[in-house]
């Protein structure tokens, strides 16, 4: 594994920060680990990880602060917001989307098994670039939305738009399948390296839901990204 790989873990529970920490080092992984949530943006102006495992419940500056932090960060040029792996107690499904909506990568409801937060971390920096095709590719249809893989961004009708990690992602998929029906199990796999018994479908629906409100003129009908009743999406780009 490269050493660049950098994981900073964010979490005031000395023993599952611990833990944490010699999972992920007995992958490969270079790791910090604070204990609340100033000394985490600290580490991450200082010195950027390629990855944080962040802990929602932190003292003083919260999970969630740094989530709204980390998306407002001006990224280097050519890369990507730093993605986030998130850690809760807390296992409603309105906290899960609050988590993703705010730009969270994956997230994780203690507890867990420190072999399988390994398996999502790699995952998670695999999504992030480190195995991504570089360059910029048209929707196959020319109706307007445009993706670039290098610098992740993305233009709907000629003008950018701001999208979330996972949304990029899915997008992304969506492009390289195109007028193809993707069931929800399917991007689960293909889009989270998760499946149904790690998370729910519904983390496709509210993510598919808020990408149409970024690349379509009526979310409400939409016509670039469709719904195929009882099975899945299609992209008719």
């Amino acid at each position: 594994m490269p050493a660049h790989q950098r994981v900073l873990v964010v979490d005031d529970d000395d023993g599952v920060r611990t833990s944490v920490t010699w999972a992920l080092e007995a992958e490969g992984f270079a790791v910090d680990a604070v204990n609340n949530g100033l000394a985490a943006m600290e580490s991450i102006n200082a010195n950027p990880p390629a990855l944080v495992v962040l802990d929602l419940s932190l003292p003083g500056l919260g999970g969630l602060d740094i989530l709204r932090r980390l998306q407002t960060m001006e990224p280097c040029p050519g890369s990507r917001p730093i993605p986030v792996i998130v850690l809760s107690g807390r296992d409603s499904e309105t906290d899960r989307i609050i988590g993703l909506d705010l730009g969270a990568d994956d997230y994780l409801v203690k507890p867990f098994s420190t072999g399988e937060l390994a398996a999502r971390a790699r995952s998670v920096l695999r999504r992030s670039g480190f195995d991504t095709a570089a360059g910029r590719q048209f929707s196959p249809q020319g109706h307007g939305v445009e993706t670039d893989r290098a610098s992740r961004q993305v233009w709907v009708d000629g003008q950018p738009i701001e999208v979330a990690a996972k949304a990029f992602d899915l997008l992304a998929y969506f492009v390289d399948h195109p007028k193809r029906v993707c069931t929800r199990h399917e991007l689960l796999s293909a889009v989270w390296s998760s499946h149904d018994g790690w998370q729910s479908e519904a983390t496709v629906t509210e993510h598919v839901y808020r990408l149409r409100l970024k690349i379509e003129i009526d979310s409400q009908r939409p016509e670039r990204l469709r719904t195929v009743r009882n099975v899945g999406y299609r992209w008719d780009g």
